[in-house]
């Protein structure tokens, strides 16, 4: 008997499980049913960990590739002069009081009308030299070279990680989510912005119904955004340091590519192709050379190209 019964247990279980299971992947039908799980995901994700992330991620990682493009610093007079950015960090939020550095809080601040900010810290090596001699390679640890207010309950702040009696201790509401700055003793917001994906190709059209292909190449040191439009059966190029568009065929000629034939034969083998490029050719009869076209491309830099 006592096995009969464990093994009917067992099978009730395995059951409850199956329609546990099926209950939680089905969808959620009513209105009210989706507020009961209101509280449930703010307690896992809240309303603001999509700024205190942002945040996050530019101070471990988005400063250092900054300053990892942009390390370098020459003298105009002698290039062999240079100081070097090693390392860069948020440090934690603090200020100057009579020589002294204290530690701040947000509510300090509150009080004080001040910013809640921290002191940026970098590392540098540099050499110096004047009428033709050089030193050799110096560094400087913990150098200050700026201060960035700092965001409520992120990683740099000293909410970071507190519970709620720690919390209280430093006179701050328990309940408060953070994803603020407090400057000058104001809570400021920074409202999010919904933005196109960056290195990715997004076709479209635009104002004027023409086909479009753009995309915005974004690194830590440059930006540009790059637009492939076609107008009257014509296919044209726009880059942000030209002054006017490019026929697709100067730019694909400029690339390398030295016939019409080898254009198309690389867009596609397809005959349809090859008729929508046609314009395009036409447009482009007059280049010959590579050499030609870098005869032309600084007149179209600065805007004078002239596409008849």
């Amino acid at each position: 008997m006592g096995v009969k019964e464990d093994s009917n247990m067992a099978d009730r279980k395995d059951q409850e499980m199956g329609m546990d299971k099926q209950f939680l992947a089905s969808p959620i039908k009513s209105a009210v049913d989706k507020y009961q799980l209101l509280p449930e995901f703010l307690k896992v994700r809240g309303l603001v960990k999509q700024h205190l992330d942002s945040f996050n991620y530019f101070v471990r990682t988005g400063i250092k590739k900054i300053v990892r493009a942009n390390d370098l610093v020459t003298s105009k007079i002698d290039p062999s002069i240079y100081l070097r950015y090693k390392d860069v960090w948020i440090g934690e939020p603090a200020m100057m009081v009579d020589v002294v550095t204290e530690k701040l809080t947000p509510h300090r601040c509150r009080l004080s009308d001040i910013t809640y900010a921290a002191p940026i810290y970098v590392n540098i090596e540099y050499i110096t030299g004047s009428h033709g001699l050089k030193t050799p390679p110096q560094f400087k640890n913990k150098v200050v070279i700026g201060r960035m207010p700092v965001m409520l309950r992120s990683c740099c702040c000293v909410l970071y990680g507190k519970d709620e009696d720690e919390l209280a201790r430093l006179g701050e509401c328990p309940l408060d989510p953070g994803g603020y700055f407090i400057i000058k003793g104001t809570e400021k917001v920074i409202l999010i912005q919904e933005q196109l994906s960056k290195n990715r190709i997004i076709i479209d059209t635009d104002k004027k119904g023409c086909i479009q292909a753009s995309v915005t190449s974004s690194t830590e040191a440059t930006k540009s955004k790059t637009v492939i439009k076609m107008e009257k059966e014509k296919i044209y190029l726009y880059l942000n340091q030209f002054a006017t568009k490019i026929p697709i065929m100067v730019v694909m000629k400029a690339m390398g590519m030295e016939s019409d034939q080898e254009v198309v034969q690389m867009v596609g083998r397809d005959p349809r192709y090859g008729a929508l490029l046609l314009p395009s050719i036409e447009v482009n009869c007059m280049v010959k050379s590579q050499r030609f076209l870098r005869n032309i491309f600084a007149p179209i830099i600065l805007g004078d190209f002239d596409e008849d």
